[in-house]
């Protein structure tokens, strides 16, 4: 028997069709976005054709106007003309889904968060008037207390993970809290949800405010036990991470040893790194052996490359040069960055120093919980910068998208599974309308060519403007 379903949405059905139809082909909970725990859920073969976008290289997005794309058992297994049809057929079985996109419509790959604070969602937009550490310790350390409540915790992490994925993050580098507990529930409701995710439990012991920290037996005998939790879990998408918050809060000891609980389970790292001048100094100050803040991680193994740091904004020559040969990535946070006033990070000198680079919302220094939002600041502060002087070409929306896409499953060392729709990767992906009214835009006025329907989705869309979410192949959201 053979599934073959179709969606030809038009201007007058096109809001009104979408989740019911939708919803006829997969599971009618999905497009009600109820509680199906996709880790359990089995997606059935799928083929769509349409435009599709992707980033093969940093320069340039490629656009493919009308192809086919094949999808079984969550991996891609063709990418090809739209004439190929009986060819993929015999490939993937007489059981399958068809989608036919509509005009204005188009696939792109999910978008990749390379860092983001779960449980400080709550104090978005708060305290933008102050500078980082005052920040940190007025709103976000008394915030972050409060997750020992697990029902506040649930609240706030469910509606975290059901919005970034509604804004087409399909892949999220979490920081949780110091609570083992809680930092668990985030990995399940990750899980249960279908979001591809590393998840951190916080460590810190020193320099924290409100009894805010843990000593340092509890913090390594808890994190070992986190990450057994979530290798329990036997999700192929969520991962632990070893998360020292950052040097100040950690001291010489608890760094060593958790690169060494890094090594021994090949984990991920992720920190933060050169975000704020007064940072910098104070760290500078704890650790007086040490030749810069890179030079810190690395003394205690933190350094690899399979480490994530974020911000990078006042990064030296050396600190590039080691990093560099340490295959660690930088997470740039454009938002954050301005809105506490850390400075402007140059990404060129970034890439031009061979060095990795991801974007990240970092709710809730950022504002916003949408990787759309990072792609338009990195470009508006890379605008600045070549305003100042400080770069003779600004970045463009294709190196944006890059950034997005592509640039940050190589800065996650998985480049080989998502980033772009190459056969053989997992299926991470939006459906894009462009058709959506959202604000004054409209695409209906003129005729655009795919490539100006992608850049007006970068700089003017949002999430109204994706109706599915994949991830692995399954459709996590359906709207």
């Amino acid at each position: 028997m053979i599934i073959i379903s179709c969606f030809y949405l038009t201007q007058v059905d096109r809001n009104s069709r979408t989740s019911k139809k939708m919803g006829d082909f997969f599971h009618s909970s999905i497009s009600k976005n109820t509680c199906i725990d996709f880790h359990n859920h089995v997606a059935p073969p799928i083929i769509i054709q349409g435009p599709i976008v992707h980033s093969v290289s940093k320069d340039r997005i490629t656009a493919l106007e009308n192809k086919l794309i094949a999808v079984k058992d969550g991996k891609i297994v063709a990418l090809e003309d739209s004439e190929c049809m009986d060819e993929i057929r015999r490939m993937i079985g007489d059981n399958f889904i068809f989608f036919k996109l509509e005009p204005g419509m188009f696939l792109c790959p999910g978008f990749i968060d390379g860092h983001i604070h779960a449980p400080q969602f709550p104090n978005v937009g708060l305290g933008m008037d102050k500078s980082l550490l005052d920040w940190l310790s007025t709103y976000t350390i008394p915030l972050e207390k409060k997750y020992k409540d697990v029902n506040f915790s649930e609240t706030v992490y469910n509606y975290v993970v059901d919005t970034t994925l509604k804004c087409g993050t399909t892949t999220a580098c979490y920081f949780s809290t110091i609570f083992k507990n809680n930092s668990k529930l985030l990995a399940e409701i990750v899980r249960r949800k279908g979001q591809r995710a590393l998840i951190g439990k916080v460590n810190m012991n020193q320099n924290s405010v409100l009894d805010y920290f843990e000593e340092t037996d509890e913090s390594l005998k808890e994190t070992e036990e986190f990450v057994k939790d979530v290798f329990e879990l036997n999700s192929s998408l969520v991962e632990p991470v070893i998360t020292p918050r950052f040097a100040i809060s950690c001291d010489k000891d608890l760094l060593k040893k958790l690169g060494s609980l890094a090594e021994k389970y090949d984990l991920y790292v992720q920190s933060h790194i050169s975000e704020n001048l007064e940072e910098i100094k104070l760290t500078m100050e704890l650790f007086p052996d040490c030749a810069n803040y890179a030079d810190v991680y690395d003394k205690a193994g933190l350094l690899t490359n399979k480490t994530i740091l974020a911000h990078g904004v006042h990064l030296l020559d050396d600190e590039l040069l080691l990093l560099s040969r340490r295959g660690t990535a930088i997470v740039h946070c454009p938002n954050s960055n301005t809105y506490l006033k850390s400075g402007l990070c140059d990404v060129k000198r970034l890439l031009d120093n061979k060095i990795k680079v991801a974007l990240g919302t970092d709710v809730s220094g950022g504002i916003s919980l949408s990787i759309m939002d990072a792609m338009r600041t990195t470009l508006a502060t890379s605008n600045h910068l070549s305003i100042l002087g400080k770069q003779v070409k600004p970045l463009t929306y294709h190196e944006a998208f890059y950034l997005a896409t592509l640039g940050g499953a190589e800065a996650l060392n998985k480049e080989k599974t998502i980033g772009n729709f190459q056969v053989g990767k997992d299926f991470d992906a939006l459906v894009v309308d462009m058709e959506v009214k959202v604000g004054s835009m409209s695409c209906s006025l003129a005729t655009h060519n795919l490539l100006e329907l992608v850049q007006k989705f970068i700089y003017l869309g949002d999430d109204r403007n994706i109706k599915m979410v994949f991830v692995q192949g399954k459709p996590v959201v359906n709207k």
